[in-house]
């Protein structure tokens, strides 16, 4: 997260038809785009509100006609087939509770040819007022309203999102509750119109379209991202980059060999999640023997997972581990099936768990140097699946000398190079007998990269029953799906939609990227107030629970991580991890 300093506050946003349609009517004036790029863009934009407000008056009149001849029929019908003579509001009356549905049934008819002629104009309803009608709203009236908006002049520091891929969605949210001033463009009424309601800021309008990040004043914006295709995001870089040469924009690549072209276009970090969901996949399965896993840094200090499966540490408390005295590094916290543990002296390790340490490069190896006999077991790891996730894993897999089996329904064996698997099988995972063919029953660890969560899910239950001493790595797509995953077995999961976040938030901070485990996150926030003058042992009793502050890092660029020698000073920031839910609550508090 964004130090306090570097944060701009993003306004809280409600919506309602009503509201939004004063809105609207409100800001149909042609000074709304005072702050155009272009006069041009200024005159285009006025022909364009009158073209549509044409259009609406058209389709209302052609509504009133309707209405005044199905109620002339009413009252001739009434008269003809009923014998009740009726006014000519009364016609209206009925036409419009008819077409609207509402059926009052104080005015009705009860003859058969009444009766068809009440269906003839409640069709009728159904198409210009429950179909048309919202349609229109949204294309003619809805759409140009978000098109002209325009953000605060005086807002700096604010992110710009371009395009709604998978990313867009869950950065939305993360950047809200870290309250980031965040812009969405979406060239899609009917979807820009479903965001707004859902209480995020959208600019409807073309995302190649220079006239747009003027608008949105992508000079003073703190960062861009660009969740489209390739080329989409290929076109909107060199468009941003006329605009503002010096802006920083990270892009989501697709495919494999986008990132070049991508640099080229002006982008400044790009990130192949899946390929990145790969390695980062590969980087917790244990084989060989047991060792750390790296995942991040904090200037010179090491952020490591240690599996204590197999190890003289495993089912003892943190306070009987002596990792500190021994080897001087810090644990701050343990995963539990990917469910952070804030660290305790009674905190006790599992042998499924993993514990997060803090040291130095030379620590870290010393430890490595001391568990290169324990768990030991050389058998190939077993990988489900060689789409990109899967061939990403494998890969880094082979680099480090590890051998793979890998499963899939139709192997790709010509498209690997030097890093191929050891052996390929073809077939379904999900059959017991292929499972045991890529030698499941002696794999120290499997790794299950399929795109589809409820195969994955199987896979995990199965692969935990077949062969239950084996680590479980498994991919997620969708957030709901996570616990059914770590319910199913698996000991560790990640998505590349978590994994984007993190990214872009790591961007911000303009620090290496940190990924613990999906659902738990790192977090950078200034010391409030209220914690200046505690160290950081008083400082994670005072947080919420599921959170633990982890380490300060001093305004001189060092980071301590002493439980109880260093007191928090104003001006130092927080290294925090938790859910995102317990961080709303720690920045609620605070």
């Amino acid at each position: 997260m964004l130090p306090v300093s570097r944060l701009a506050l993003a306004p809280k946003s409600s919506f309602s038809l009503s509201r939004l349609f004063l809105n609207g009517l409100l800001d149909l004036r042609p000074n709304l785009m005072s702050d155009s790029p272009s006069s041009f863009s200024s005159l285009v934009n006025r022909r364009l509100r009158r073209r549509n407000t044409k259009i609406l008056i058209a389709y209302f009149a052609f509504v009133a006609a309707v209405v005044l001849v199905e109620a002339l029929g009413f009252q001739a019908l009434m008269w003809w087939a009923e014998g009740r003579r009726e006014t000519l509001a009364t016609g209206i009356y009925w036409v419009l509770s008819t077409m609207s549905t509402l059926g009052l049934g104080d005015v009705v008819f009860v003859s058969a040819v009444g009766r068809l002629y009440t269906v003839f104009v409640l069709l009728n309803g159904i198409v210009l007022i429950l179909a048309v009608l919202p349609f229109a709203f949204v294309r003619f009236f809805y759409a140009p309203w978000l098109a002209t908006r325009t953000i605060p002049a005086g807002v700096r520091g604010h992110i710009v999102i371009a395009g709604h891929g998978d990313l867009a969605r869950p950065l939305t949210e993360a950047l809200e509750l870290h309250r980031v001033a965040h812009y969405l463009v979406e060239p899609d009424a009917t979807l820009a119109a479903q965001l707004e309601d859902e209480g995020i800021p959208v600019i409807c309008r073309p995302l190649d379209e220079p006239q747009t990040y003027g608008i949105l004043h992508i000079d003073q914006a703190a960062l861009v991202v660009l969740d489209g295709t390739d080329a989409e995001n290929t076109t909107i870089a060199l468009q941003i980059r006329e605009l503002a040469p010096h802006v920083h924009i990270v892009a989501v690549a697709t495919g494999e060999h986008a990132d070049d072209v991508l640099h080229l276009a002006g982008v400044r970090r790009v990130l192949p999640l899946k390929r990145q969901l790969g390695q980062h996949l590969a980087a917790r399965l244990n084989a060989g023997h047991a060792q750390t896993h790296v995942i991040g840094r904090l200037r010179d200090l090491l952020i490591a997972e240690l599996p204590v499966h197999m190890t003289p540490w495993a089912e003892r408390m943190v306070g009987d581990v002596p990792l500190r005295e021994k080897f001087g590094v810090t644990i701050v916290g343990v995963l539990d099936q990917s469910r952070f543990v804030p660290v305790r002296l009674e905190t006790r390790l599992r042998a499924q768990s993993v514990a997060v340490i803090i040291g130095t490069a030379a620590q870290i190896r010393a430890i490595d140097e001391f568990l290169v006999i324990y768990n030991v077991n050389y058998s190939p790891v077993v990988v489900v699946g060689g789409g990109v996730v899967g061939r990403a894993a494998t890969r880094v897999l082979r680099k480090r000398g590890v051998p793979v089996h890998l499963i899939d329904l139709q192997p790709e064996e010509g498209h690997w190079g030097d890093d191929q698997p050891e052996r390929w099988i073809s077939g379904d995972a999900s059959e017991r007998r292929v499972l045991e063919e890529a030698g499941l029953l002696d794999a120290p660890a499997v790794l299950l990269t399929t795109a589809d969560d409820a195969m994955n899910i199987y896979l995990a239950l199965q692969c935990s029953h077949v062969a239950p001493g084996v680590r479980i790595v498994s991919r997620v797509t969708l957030e709901r799906n996570l616990r059914a995953v770590q319910r199913a077995g698996a000991h560790v999961v990640l998505s590349h939609t978590s994994l984007g976040v993190s990214s872009v938030f790591a961007a911000l901070d303009q620090r290496d990227l940190v990924i613990l485990g999906e659902g738990v996150e790192l977090h950078e926030l200034r010391a409030p107030a209220a914690l200046v003058g505690k160290n950081l042992e008083e400082a994670a009793g005072a947080a919420r629970a599921g959170l633990d502050v982890i380490a300060i890092q001093k305004q001189d660029g060092s980071v301590a991580t002493s439980k109880a020698d260093t007191l928090i000073e104003e001006g130092d920031a927080l290294l925090i991890v938790g859910a995102r839910a317990q961080m709303e609550k720690f920045i609620g508090r605070y």
